[in-house]
């Protein structure tokens, strides 16, 4: 090759990287530009369209109460602006009569801020009480507690307790539903898709029981953080992560799974999907217990064990049929269905959220639904007929049953 060749083909080479770059930058910039226009205008009208369209109306103002706190001597609100402008906070009253606060870190509160108000005052227990907050425009925000009591705080005592509480309502009751392995193993297998059926009812119901629980939660969530749309992110995230994990599971050894691995893996899932609902659960029974509803509290530990026995069941139905499992699969398949309900009652006492608590029971909802969707695909694996036929759909309907006589115990 000659030395004017050469020339050429790096003359070449370099025409080419530079029409590569110049198409590398285009693409980026056709990308961005509608990015740079939309954030100039954004910025325009942030610092001098919003004058076209002033009125002589006061700014709305929406102020929202998270948490009350009673600790001796002292009321404590934790609250945030969800409105679209600052917010100034000029006056507290509780009971309708003005009193002193600290407000931190500021009584002016931006747009999604919070700020802690600490009023000094001496609150007598089993009392009911309103703390209202004025805005210097004179709008009034209020939150009420009927029964004052005394609001844990995290210490080991009520870590003990509030654990407690979870393995009563969670653990203990998973594993004694295990108890009915060996009763499962000595079926045929035509009653053994009964019980996957039943199992099916089971989680149906706790499925439903989950949106409701989070459709009413999100009620209570400020419009700003948008509580339907949550659960629907939650839910739907939830099922697709689990199907992904599924496929992933089962397709990593498709090759060589036996029917055994197969139904190790759906109860796996089962688990997890009933651990998520647990978590709910213990958020209810540790707010319960936060807001000085004892009662309630009590009853709803009660209700809730009984309400658990049959999730054991549905556990271990898959895994019935075939090759035994080894028992530390039982240990944690117990523990991933029990312990989330632990760790909601730590949630719901020390740190309850209406919006993580709407996110939780979404995500929850949506791990049980795939669970269900794994379910009737184990079963039409065994049978053509799947639910279709009366003895499984018998199983569903007495799955459905069972679940809310059971719930007949819970009152929330």
């Amino acid at each position: 090759m000659s030395s004017e060749e050469a020339i050429e083909k790096r003359e070449l080479i370099q025409e080419r990287k530079r029409n590569f770059m110049n198409s590398k930058l285009s693409i980026f910039l056709t990308a961005i530009f509608p990015l740079l226009v939309l954030g100039l205008m954004v910025y325009w009208f942030a610092t001098k369209g919003t004058s076209l369209v002033e009125t002589g109306a006061v700014p709305v103002e929406k102020l929202d109460f998270e948490r009350i706190v009673l600790s001796p001597e002292e009321i404590i609100a934790y609250v945030r602006n969800t409105g679209p402008t600052e917010i100034t906070i000029g006056q507290v009253t509780v009971n309708e009569a003005l009193w002193e606060a600290s407000i931190y870190p500021s009584n002016v509160i931006p747009r999604l801020g919070t700020a802690t108000i600490s009023i000094p005052y001496h609150w007598v227990a089993a009392e009911p009480y309103e703390v209202t907050l004025i805005t210097s425009t004179g709008v009034k925000f209020s939150h009420g507690v009927d029964i004052a009591t005394l609001t844990p705080t995290p210490d080991w005592g009520y870590f003990g307790t509030f654990a407690l509480l979870g393995v009563y309502v969670g653990v203990i009751p998973v594993f004694l539903g295990f108890l009915w392995f060996p009763f499962l193993k000595s079926i045929s297998k035509k009653w053994m898709n009964f019980f996957l059926s039943l199992t099916a009812g089971l989680l149906i119901f706790l499925g439903v029981d989950a949106l409701e629980e989070a459709f009413e939660v999100a009620e209570r969530v400020p419009g700003v953080f948008q509580g339907v749309a949550l659960i629907g992110m939650g839910a739907l995230l939830s099922f697709l992560i689990l199907v992904t994990i599924g496929k992933k599971t089962m397709g990593s050894r498709s090759s060589q799974a036996d029917d055994s691995y197969m139904r190790l893996v759906v109860a796996y899932m089962i688990a997890a999907g009933i651990g998520l609902h647990n978590l709910g659960e213990g958020l209810a029974i540790g707010s319960a217990y936060v807001l000085g509803e004892v009662a309630l509290g009590a009853f709803l530990v009660i209700g809730f064990a009984i309400h658990n026995v049959t999730e054991g069941l549905g556990i271990v139905a898959p895994v019935a049929t075939g090759e035994r499992p080894r028992k530390i699969h039982f240990l944690i398949l117990g523990l991933v269905a029990g312990v989330p309900a632990i760790i909601g009652t730590w949630i719901g006492g020390f740190i309850y959220s209406d919006v993580w608590a709407t996110l939780f029971f979404g995500i929850g909802a949506g791990a049980i639904f795939q669970v269900v969707y794994e379910i009737i695909k184990l079963m039409s694996k065994d049978s053509e007929e799947g639910l279709g036929s009366l003895t499984n759909f018998a199983g569903l309907v007495l799955g459905l049953l069972i679940m809310y006589v059971t719930g007949l115990f819970v009152v929330i």
